[in-house]
């Protein structure tokens, strides 16, 4: 394994190789350990690394480019990636990391495709039915944990055990206290909830390895009430979208506001907007695969997209595949 080496889908989401490649730059600036590879077309690649002028001093080394045939679009169906989409930066940086050549793959490309293809590339880690992606929410200066926030629209209770031991061994790394699990309900009393959502309850409650803190309701998410919420795909793509899109009016009520105000005033609203961005909390792991995977989202700017890059470097020297691996076989 090429230690703390990132491909980087330089083709995917919306600006392409004008976000991806200055944000891996910027990325590379921040870590001086960290080495990457931007996978897609060759000249676009070149382009934006000419026009980056003297960032480039001291990073040369540090960056290789390799060619790929085809970007594969949001637009295609994603089980096209295993037929038709096999040339794609998205599919080439995934064999990157197969080959053993990086030990992570950053990528703002088909959501679908990525989960598709990473499956079959790098396969699932033994006793994980269904890989999960997870993404942060913004809670007091750090983040708690959500997840499935889309991978897996229905899931079973047990599934939704091995997302909790997942998430709980990831929040680990950044919690001082064994993280607080709880599971995202219609309420906090323990009475409320479908029949799967009281089963898989019943299955964290009698886990010795999880700190079950029991329900949170979609308005406690921001509260600090727990450090890693579970749920379906279904509920957690609906909260993780509401929440940015309110986090981005706030932002833009703020910026009104700011406008017409003393040079004092906006400069404290300049610093709450920024805590608020959701670029700054860019980045959703893509956890139960025998390797790292962060999916960037589609609209990602150069900050938000250097974050999903700085958060696959911490990803891969943590080791998480292997310590999640670690934990299922002590919660059998």
């Amino acid at each position: 394994m090429a230690e703390q080496c990132i491909a980087i889908d330089a083709m995917g989401g919306e600006g392409g190789p004008s976000v991806t490649v200055h944000a891996a730059l910027d990325a590379l600036e921040a870590n001086p350990s960290l080495s990457v590879i931007l996978v897609g077309n060759a000249a676009q690649i070149d382009s934006e690394l000419n026009s980056a002028g003297n960032q480039l001093e001291g990073l040369a080394q540090r960056f290789t480019v390799e060619a790929s045939e085809s970007v594969f679009l949001d637009t295609q169906k994603p089980a096209a990636i295993l037929r038709s989409g096999r040339s794609s930066s998205l599919f080439r940086a995934l064999e990157l990391h197969q080959q053993g050549s990086v030990s992570a793959v950053v990528s703002a490309g088909n959501t679908g495709a990525l989960l598709l293809a990473s499956r079959h590339l790098l396969k699932s880690i033994p006793g994980i039915e269904l890989p999960a992606i997870v993404a942060s929410l913004p809670v007091g200066g750090r983040s708690t944990l959500l997840l499935d926030v889309g991978a897996n629209l229905q899931c079973t209770p047990q599934q939704l055990e091995q997302f909790a031991i997942m998430g709980n061994e990831l929040a680990r790394s950044s919690c001082a206290q064994p993280p607080r699990v709880a599971l995202l309900n219609v309420g906090a009393e323990e009475h409320k909830g479908t029949d799967y959502i009281q089963l898989a309850a019943a299955l964290l409650e009698s886990n010795p390895h999880i700190a079950f803190a029991g329900f949170v309701e979609a308005n406690q998410a921001f509260m600090g009430l727990a450090d890693v919420i579970v749920c379906d795909g279904f509920a957690g793509n609906v909260m993780i979208k509401a929440s940015a899109g309110a986090a981005n009016a706030v932002i833009r009520e703020l910026e009104a506001v700011a406008a017409d105000g003393n040079p004092s005033m906006q400069n404290q609203f300049a610093k709450v907007a920024q805590a608020m961005s959701p670029q700054k909390f860019n980045g959703a792991s893509i956890l139960g695969l025998r390797g790292n995977v962060i999916k960037s989202h589609g609209n990602a700017n150069r900050v938000g997209f250097a974050e999903a890059v700085a958060k696959a470097h911490a990803e891969q020297l943590d080791g998480i595949p292997d310590r999640i691996f670690k934990a299922l076989a002590a919660s059998r």
